[in-house]
């Protein structure tokens, strides 16, 4: 039973008849990780609080830079020098005291992730690196599961969800990591500060719609959103029988930790690999 507070504060969910009381209790029954306390896991992790998660997990071993407040809207300038983990735990619990927040202030790794995301309904990924997309890609796919991926550079973001054994993963689109090098960081070619909240809530928007069994999943299809000709767009994707890791010869059967090269993302949105 709802209490009068929970009523009040999920009344706008309650009455869409996509959501009602048993979906608001599929939310706060849910469990959300966000692996990444940056530009694209500050949207996801605010609205997931807002709307009811009930357990919201959250890994970054990064402490909050003033470079980052262009974009992290989940910390403020007084958190500069705070664990990322803190300072988004600190905002999530002031929007909405029903949800529990888990807190891992450490690097995830081909060690510590299975672990790590086997007490989680759904995964996001707010990482900053290849390493990282590859290795949350590898660990969610072995696993069974469902998690979004997403990127972020220039005015450009991308994002996409993967429902093991149904839909391509990230391998099947790009089968391994570029050369380190290959692509710009954020730090060299820059990111506009409102791209990742608009990608990021796309990522909570995904999670919700799997938590609540509503809606069609962004899978087999990539969302390219250009913020500067303001234009979205989706490329259709196909499982591929050739994939390393879910074709039907898969030759990745384990975990391993990539070549660390910086991705679509930015240069200080942690909670990936490190030294891989």
């Amino acid at each position: 039973m709802f209490t009068e507070e929970q009523i009040e504060r999920y009344s706008r969910h309650i009455i869409l008849k996509e959501v009602g009381g048993k979906g608001q209790k599929r939310l706060l029954n849910g469990k959300v990780l966000i692996i990444g306390a940056g530009a694209l896991g500050s949207p996801a992790a605010l609205y997931l609080a807002a709307s009811g998660v009930g357990m919201v997990g959250i890994a970054d071993a990064d402490v909050v830079e003033i470079s980052n407040l262009q974009r992290q809207v989940i910390h403020q300038t007084p958190d500069v020098g705070k664990p990322k983990v803190q300072s988004a735990r600190e905002k999530m619990e002031a929007i909405n005291p029903d949800v529990h927040v888990v807190t891992y202030h450490s690097w995830i790794n081909a060690d510590s992730i299975m672990k790590l995301i086997k007490e989680y309904d759904f995964v996001i990924d707010g990482t900053d690196n290849f390493a990282s997309k590859f290795l949350i890609n590898d660990a969610c796919v072995m696993a069974g599961k469902p998690f979004s991926h997403a990127g972020i550079l220039h005015f450009i973001g991308q994002t996409m969800t993967i429902l093991p054994g149904q839909s391509p993963c990230y391998r099947c689109i790009f089968p391994s990591p570029p050369p380190p090098g290959a692509i710009p960081t954020c730090s060299q070619a820059g990111v506009l500060g409102v791209l990742p909240g608009v990608i990021g809530t796309i990522q909570a928007t995904e999670a919700i719609k799997y938590l609540l069994g509503v809606g069609k999943l962004l899978t087999g299809r990539l969302l390219v959103y250009d913020a500067e000709d303001m234009d979205f767009y989706i490329s259709p994707l196909s499982r591929q029988k050739r994939c390393p890791l879910c074709g039907e010869n898969p030759v990745i059967t384990e975990l391993r930790d990539e070549v660390e090269s910086m991705n679509v993302c930015d240069l200080d949105e942690a909670g990936g690999v490190k030294g891989a």
